[in-house]
């Protein structure tokens, strides 16, 4: 062959080989600069964001999902805990899932200056909370006028220490139905019961009789059936973790069927809420209310104010719709921790017991009244608040309205903040002995949970702070009281108690609680 041709089939060879070098060299570029992305501190959504400081520490997570898998396991709380103290990262910490920033506190200083910071004063709006109308009330609602007027209503109107006291009567009603319920249950199944079904009905019916002045039996076809369907279909889909939320490419496939959901749920609520505002009109024509701030319910409340204050109807029932979903299962869920550490911890029962035996006797059952005289019984709640928190990473988190420091880290516009309330309560620096339940702690210590003290705030702090939370507690103290005179909480026969986590829009028990209730007849007349 001659040197001629030799050159020209070694030309294309040439070519050939660059071509491939060249692609190789793409290639690998494009494979370090994933990779740079990936490894960067935080993840993905930090790595393509412009930090202006150093790097928040944290987690590089997987590739594109970040710490996906962690908020679709059972403990995320837990597991955000133990990153943090493995990056060095407890006073904040960042990490991405999908394309969205976060940040998260696990001490409670760093977590007092995020939530009682201008910069953090909206929540991010899941789309699921969007469809189900939350964005019209006061937990989505962007912070601005229309939010501070829900928050006047609610602090003047329906959240007063005037209108809670006037709801005793309600309370009690459905707690002493609770107890009788217990005896039936007790008498039907031999003595075992599973403690979470009676609470939940009994919570949903003290929110109703609230809202809306009235309690329903929940037998099937009938309102009180349909509207527990509307409330679990509701908490399941806001606990539900939607992809869309985090890849908005994603967002118009609707791949899991949340919005579909939604909007067919939203269709229910408002011709049920619809109806039952419009019932109160009817009722109201020619009708004259003496005392409005005892006698009526949150929707009288409503149709009540002032034409400065008025909300329309779609409003209206927004907010009554969240009232009633945020008010139902963080009583039940708190009150099935707390009968759950009785039955393990039967020498703190009795001391309780006895508590109440001293200060109200054997011949009347306990009232509103009396638990300012129960601090133990007090000090139980609040340890259990400590231990159990239902909102670890108090629910409904933070987002950062315009770029902000976070003591030397620069946190940019657009940031989800969380607090993991969990990590903080369960920490030695923060508390001693962290892991045993020991209500006397409260005993030697006064420790607020309103809001004030972030050691232990188990409703949140700041603008964002849960408005509902002494009517909360004013439940809960009183139907623990009503439920340990009446019984004593034992273990079952058949199951022990397991105290397994499953964080879903509230920290829920893994396996529900099965115990025996055994009648103290002799304690009360």
């Amino acid at each position: 062959m001659s040197l001629e041709n030799e050159l020209l089939l070694l030309i294309p060879r040439m070519v050939h080989s660059s071509i491939v070098s060249y692609e190789a060299l793409v290639c690998f570029i494009v494979f370090m600069a994933i990779l740079a992305l990936w490894l960067a501190p935080g993840g993905l959504a930090w790595a393509v964001s412009m930090s202006k400081t150093r790097a928040i520490p944290g987690p590089p997570g997987f590739p594109l999902t970040g710490l996906l898998t962690v908020f679709t396991g059972l403990s995320p709380h837990r597991v955000l805990a133990n990153l943090a103290h493995t990056f060095k990262a407890i006073p904040l910490m960042a990490f991405s899932v999908g394309f969205t920033r976060f940040v998260i506190s696990s001490q409670p200083d760093t977590a007092k200056e995020i939530l009682n910071s201008s910069a953090f004063a909206d929540r991010p709006v899941k789309e699921s909370a969007y469809e189900l109308l939350f964005h019209r009330a006061m937990g989505f609602a962007p912070y601005g006028e229309y939010w501070r007027n829900l928050r006047r209503i609610s602090a003047t109107h329906l959240f007063s220490p005037k209108r809670i006291a006037g709801f005793e009567g309600f309370r009690r009603e459905i707690g002493l139905k609770m107890v009788e319920e217990f005896k039936a249950l007790m008498v039907e199944s031999g003595g075992d019961v599973e403690v979470k079904k009676l609470l939940h009905f009994g919570s949903l019916n003290n929110v109703m009789m609230t809202v809306f002045g009235k309690s329903y039996e929940f037998k099937e076809n009938g309102d009180g059936f349909e509207l527990e369907k509307l409330v679990s279909e509701g908490y399941e889909l806001l606990g539900t973790f939607n992809w869309s939320d985090h890849f908005p490419l994603l967002g118009w496939l609707d791949l899991q069927g949340v919005r579909k959901r939604c909007r067919s749920l939203v269709s229910k609520v408002n011709v049920f809420v619809g109806k039952i505002i419009e019932e109160h009109r009817m009722k109201r024509v020619g009708e004259t209310l003496t005392d409005k701030e005892t006698i009526g319910d949150f929707v009288d409340v409503l149709l009540d104010l002032e034409n400065n204050e008025k909300l329309s109807d779609s409003d209206m029932i927004a907010v009554l719709w969240e009232m009633i979903f945020r008010g139902t299962d963080t009583v039940a869920i708190l009150l099935e921790w707390i009968l759950a550490r009785m039955v393990l911890h039967p020498e703190i029962q009795l001391k309780a017991q006895a508590e109440i035996d001293i200060v109200v006797g054997t011949s009347r059952l306990v009232s509103d009244s009396d638990i300012p005289n129960l601090p133990y019984l007090q000090a139980i709640v609040k340890e259990c608040l400590r231990v159990h928190p239902p909102g670890p990473l108090l629910s409904w988190a933070r987002l950062a309205i315009h770029d902000v420091y976070v003591g030397d880290n620069f946190v940019p516009a657009g940031t989800t903040a969380m607090v993991n309330m969990w990590a903080i309560t369960h920490d030695e620096k923060v508390w001693s002995e962290p892991k045993m339940f020991k209500p006397e702690r409260f005993i030697d210590e006064e420790v607020s949970i309103m809001g004030s003290n972030l050691k232990l705030a188990p409703f949140g702090s700041g603008r964002r702070v849960c408005p509902g939370k002494a009517m909360g507690l004013a439940t809960v103290h009183l139907w623990l009281a009503l439920l340990l005179q009446s019984f004593k909480w034992v273990p079952s026969d058949k199951a022990g108690v397991d105290l397994s986590e499953h964080l879903k829009m509230s920290m829920e028990m893994k396996s529900p609680l099965i115990c025996r209730v055994v009648p103290t007849y002799p304690r009360v007349a």
